[in-house]
């Protein structure tokens, strides 16, 4: 297989078979595992042949190991194994009664427990301070269950691994929206949750008349108010432009295209926004890489579509498996998976394929390409859903769904959905989803002072084949954060190599709009804009999304997440002058995250010239977090110079910095009175301390493999960083240290995501 070393670590850290936390099963065990369980289908479902199941079988491990197509994580982890938990995507209702709510966390923990994803739509609940009939008291609101919500999924993690993600939504309409647009002003309030206000058709034309639109209670259906559609809308444009978030959904727009709309009215999306489905729905998604469906023509390369429609048809045959075989975490959802076996096919490696067609991202062309690949895809799976049906019969609800007019059958109520794909697609090798490159070169700190320049491969391969490579040049690219306005680098490559912020806000709607077109569910995808940009840059992408046929847009302004994160000082403190010179410069100062009430963890003793050093490392849910040392001679100054080590230590944990720089700058500090430790020399008492981290981190990863960054100094894998000048990159987009491997997270497709190993914090 043509993976690569990134790809083997992720597989290896998350999706392979482990017994006792060793990996006992190779990528080619996984995807024979996965084929082999979905192939299973064919005879035990459908009664076809063995010939038949081993056929299919064979197709789709062909089409995995060859890297055109992968399903959804869960698949991939859980297929053919005990938990056999497939979906990504859930929706759970929220009635407004406080059994109702509380099913509802507890479906959610079970849904977590699983590895799925959960999105939720608060709007049926009644305001805060409406009247509760049964007890003579007053509501809380819905933004005060959310609360629960989050606290409920921070003790259970997602598949038994990390946290869960969760979707809250909110319609525009209820009477808490200005509550619930501000609810995430401050990072540390619902973690666990991606938020989006449903705006109406009603609330959209108010605003363009700048008028009022009316506000209902949920629990009576009464007007009780009316809200200036602008000042709504600034408060979600302000929210945006502050931290991202909130996101919105064009809720009337969504429930257009709703499939089965005599089955309920769709009112909340997954995690990430690009699925939506009715209460108690389910749906799992796979992505055709589109990097791997180029073939060379007269001109170069051109799209192999033949490739493509026999790729696609497999996709949409194995997808309609999945939902047979899958083990459903509640019955509820079994049921109305199977009424409507909604399936969501999608794509990845899109600018990888734009590249080496030699197209840039940013042009009407690449809009055209967007517009034909996705119109073939749409058409190619609807060819082999209808197929399927008659075969095997249309979804059951199909006679109440809106093609039970223009086709004769279909197996599937939705086919197509561009979802993110920030794991997969490095397990794939290709670029994220249908987002632009992130960044051409970028630097790999390997054990702190050792650089390591990261460089496209495509680029690479047109660098030396034009005769333009040097190793000093990728260091200036990765360091310039762009080859955009590279004097070094022809005009026409410049051209093809436009990243994420080379990219106008407008430019990336346009290709959003281009392939939600031909997309039955929505479109997953980030619009970055600059860290200058302003509040009117944001209004502005969130109108083109209305205008232009989107379902919903995400924003991220670069850093603006960053800041508030890291920052010294609270947000309505004044700014000194030390720290605006500090801004100036470049520079981000870091607060720790606060010590945990209980931590965990292990005592090493090791001989050093000092006597026996007892090195304590703890753990909080977060990863390493702290070091106590004690000295068998105490006191002295070898006692103080020890404890100050740990406390600086301790810091360094709490405030994301990686621990390979930590090990790589306490390992080999002498002392005059070295000793013998375990057949080795311990050279001093920080070295002692710098040992002891290296074990137990390895040590840590082993046991938490989703964990932080710890298994890293084996591999000699650690943080990446983005450095430009003297400061961070305008580029890093950074929202954040990685939990699972320490290095960036970045806004993308939607999420946070890891760049260094696909962590997602939507699931």
């Amino acid at each position: 297989m043509e993976l690569t070393e990134n790809a083997r670590v992720v597989l290896e850290r998350r999706y392979l078979r482990k017994e006792g936390g060793v990996v006992v099963e190779t990528p080619e065990d996984m995807f024979r595992r996965v084929a082999h369980n979905i192939a299973q289908v064919e005879t035990e479902v459908y009664g076809e042949s063995e010939e038949t199941a081993a056929h299919w079988e064979q197709t789709w491990y062909d089409m995995m190991t060859s890297l055109r197509f992968m399903p959804n994580s869960p698949t991939l982890m859980n297929a053919g194994r005990d938990l056999q938990q497939l979906s990504a995507c859930f929706v759970l209702p929220v009635e407004d009664t406080m059994e109702a709510i509380f099913d509802a966390i507890k479906n959610a923990a079970l849904i977590h427990k699983s590895g799925g994803g959960t999105g939720f739509s608060f709007s049926r609940l009644r305001p805060k301070n409406d009247q509760v009939l049964s007890t003579g008291g007053v509501a809380s609101g819905p933004v005060s269950f959310m609360k629960v919500f989050n606290a409920a999924t921070s003790a259970v993690k997602q598949g038994g691994t990390r946290r869960g993600a969760n979707m809250g939504i909110l319609r525009v309409d209820h009477p808490d929206i200005l509550e619930f647009i501000r609810a995430k002003e401050d990072n540390s309030e619902l973690t666990n949750f991606n938020i989006s206000v449903a705006l109406t058709t009603a609330f959209m034309d108010a605003l363009e008349h700048d008028g009022e639109f009316d506000i209902r209670n949920p629990r009576t259906g009464d007007v009780v108010g009316s809200l200036r559609a602008r000042e709504v809308f600034d408060l979600i444009v302000d929210g945006a432009w502050r931290n991202g978030e909130p996101g919105i959904i064009f809720l009337d727009r969504i429930n257009e295209a709703n499939p089965t709309p005599e089955l309920g009215e769709i009112e909340s999306t997954n995690p990430c926004g690009e699925q939506p489905l009715l209460p108690n729905e389910s749906c799992n998604l796979g992505s055709v890489n589109l990097s791997r469906m180029l073939k060379p023509g007269d001109d170069g390369l051109e799209i192999d579509w033949d490739l493509l429609e026999q790729t696609v048809k497999s996709s949409v045959r194995f997808l309609d498996n999945v939902i047979d075989a899958n083990r459903y975490p509640l019955p509820e959802i079994r049921e109305k998976t199977l009424l409507t076996r909604k399936i969501g096919l999608g794509v990845m490696g899109f600018a990888d394929m734009l590249i080496r067609l030699g197209v840039g991202y940013n042009t009407p062309t690449a809009a055209d390409i967007a517009r034909s690949v996705m119109s073939f895809v749409r058409t190619k799976a609807e060819e082999e859903s209808v197929s399927l049906a008659r075969e095997r019969g249309s979804f059951p609800a199909f006679d109440k769904s809106i093609y039970a007019h223009r086709l004769p059958c279909l197996r599937n109520a939705t086919l197509t959905t561009v979802a993110p794909t920030g794991t997969i697609s490095i397990i794939a090798g290709c670029s994220s989803g249908i987002e632009p490159l992130f960044a051409v070169c970028f630097v790999r700190n390997v054990m702190d002072n050792d650089i390591l320049i990261e460089v496209n491969p495509l680029f690479e391969e047109v660098a030396r084949s034009r005769g333009f490579y040097s190793k000093e040049l990728m260091e200036k690219v990765a360091a310039h954060g762009s080859v955009v306005g590279m004097s070094e680098i022809p005009e026409d490559v410049q051209r093809v190599f436009v990243t994420a912020h080379d990219i106008a806000p407008a430019e990336h709607v346009a290709i959003q709009a281009a392939f939600q077109e031909f997309t039955d569910n929505a479109v997953s995808k980030t619009v970055n804009l600059p860290n200058h940009a302003t509040r009117e840059d944001v209004e502005e992408v969130l109108m083109q999304a209305y205008r232009s046929g989107c379902k919903g847009v995400t924003v991220y302004r670069d850093g603006s997440r960053e800041s508030q994160v890291l920052s010294v000082q609270r947000k309505d403190e004044k700014k000194t002058e030390e720290s605006q010179a500090s801004e100036a410069h470049g520079r981000v100062e870091m607060t720790p995250r606060a010590r945990p009430q209980v931590t965990y963890g292990q005592t090493e003793k090791v001989k050093t010239g000092c006597g026996n050093v007892y090195v304590t490392v703890n753990s909080d849910e977060h990863g390493l977090c702290e070091v106590f040392t004690s000295i068998g001679k105490s006191g002295g100054c070898a006692s103080a110079q020890s404890e100050a080590i740990s406390r600086l230590t301790s810091l360094a944990l709490r405030s994301g910095v990686s621990i390979q720089a930590i090990i790589h700058h306490l390992k080999g500090i002498r002392c005059p009175s070295p000793a013998w430790h375990n057949g080795q020399v311990v050279y001093s008492c920080p070295d002692a301390i710098g040992r002891v981290l290296e074990h137990v981190s390895a040590r840590y990863a082993l046991n938490n493999p989703s964990g932080l960054e710890q298994a890293s100094a084996a591999r000699a894998d650690s943080t990446v960083s983005v450095k430009k000048g003297n400061g961070l990159s305008d580029l890093d987009n950074h929202v954040g240290a990685c939990p699972d491997c320490g290095g960036h997270m970045i806004h993308q497709d939607g999420c946070a995501v890891c760049m260094n190993c696909g962590y997602s914090r939507c699931g």
